[in-house]
């Protein structure tokens, strides 16, 4: 604590800038420190924030006890060393996606915050999208009926240069494409249509001089029954899309990102249609301006880390509920390098 606000730090300054960021517009909390090993990114965000404290080592930066809150933004085969180091510093956690590169690797983030009592949230800001709220209520009222099919398709790219460094090994980024790229679509998979019952895959490196991959096409199936496809790709020049589509008896929703692209509910007259398709068709940024009040991105998440550490609730998303997604790819892995269907 400090100054009467929550003390936030941030390692890892990459995507970590994003939560630098959402840190300083917090008003319930002070960023008081950023951690890399290369002092030009910290400089950066002196320029920021002129009273933060810089460190190039970690566990320094974890005695500091003016830290509330710790955001893990290094590479994602660091995740649970960070967290658990953190927690056990007596510090809440805020992790960037994936939570780790297997399940078995998670594991000892739930149980350090089991252990020491600290919060511990993920990152999966997508579900906050303004559509995908709406999306997810559609499905849950029984507005669509029986869901029986959806189409989810990460067509992204990227250039070689990209895959310098840990990108695409199989030891920090424990996939290429699949786990990092799309990681939040299989998430909103899961969370939009239930537990998953098999999953069925084929993986090939297209266009990348990578160890993982850089295309998968899946076949993923419910316990609910429905089945969905799922493809992720990083070779689709210059990035096409981020299909979400969910199909039921009563309905039929489709986005691509953040953005709504149909709204065909069975119950649902024209005007309802309509509305939907100006407030939430070009995305959160139109949607915030008809909805001042919505908040969405990183910014989402760091909000969400400080109130449940400022009111002593659970975060949005926990270790285990972020552990589903990587379940599953490590599924689409497994199916992919034996040829054979895995099933929960």
């Amino acid at each position: 604590m400090k100054n009467g606000k929550l003390g936030y730090a941030v390692v890892g300054l990459g995507i970590g800038m994003a939560h630098v960021d959402a840190a300083l517009a917090n008003k319930d909390c002070e960023l008081v420190a950023v951690c890399d090993l290369i002092p030009a990114k910290m400089e950066k965000v002196k320029a920021k924030e002129d009273d933060v404290l810089m460190y190039t080592e970690y566990d320094e930066m974890l005695k500091n006890p003016d830290i509330d809150i710790v955001s893990v933004c290094v590479p994602s085969g660091m995740h649970a060393d960070f967290a658990v180091r953190a927690m056990e510093a007596g510090k809440n956690v805020l992790c960037e996606k994936p939570i780790e590169l297997t399940v078995e690797r998670a594991m000892p983030i739930e149980e350090a915050r089991v252990r020491t009592g600290k919060k511990c949230g993920l990152v999966f800001q997508n579900r906050n999208n303004a559509c995908m709220r709406h999306m997810k209520e559609a499905i849950d009222s029984g507005r669509l009926g029986k869901v029986f099919c959806g189409t989810f398709a990460v067509k992204w790219y990227r250039d070689d240069q990209y895959y310098v460094g840990w990108h695409g090994t199989w030891d920090m980024d424990g996939g290429g494409s699949l786990i990092n790229q799309s990681v939040h679509t299989v998430d909103l998979m899961q969370w939009l249509l239930g537990d998953v019952e098999s999953v069925t895959s084929e993986m090939r490196i297209v266009d990348h001089d990578i160890e993982t991959e850089d295309f998968t096409a899946s076949l993923i199936r419910f316990k609910s029954g429905a089945v969905a496809t799922f493809v992720s790709t990083t070779c689709a020049y210059p990035g096409i899309c981020t299909a979400i589509q969910v199909y039921g008896t009563g309905g039929s929703i489709e986005a691509d990102a953040d953005s709504l692209t149909a709204w065909k509910l069975r119950d649902a007259d024209e005007d309802e249609e309509e509305d939907m398709l100006e407030r939430y068709g070009q995305g959160n940024r139109m949607a915030a301006v008809m909805d001042p009040t919505m908040v969405a991105g990183h910014q989402s998440m760091v909000d969400d880390i400080i109130a449940a550490v400022k009111d002593d609730r659970d975060p949005q998303i926990m270790p285990l509920e972020a552990m589903k997604a990587v379940r599953i790819i490590n599924a689409v892995y497994e199916s992919a390098k034996t040829g054979k269907t895995i099933t929960f």
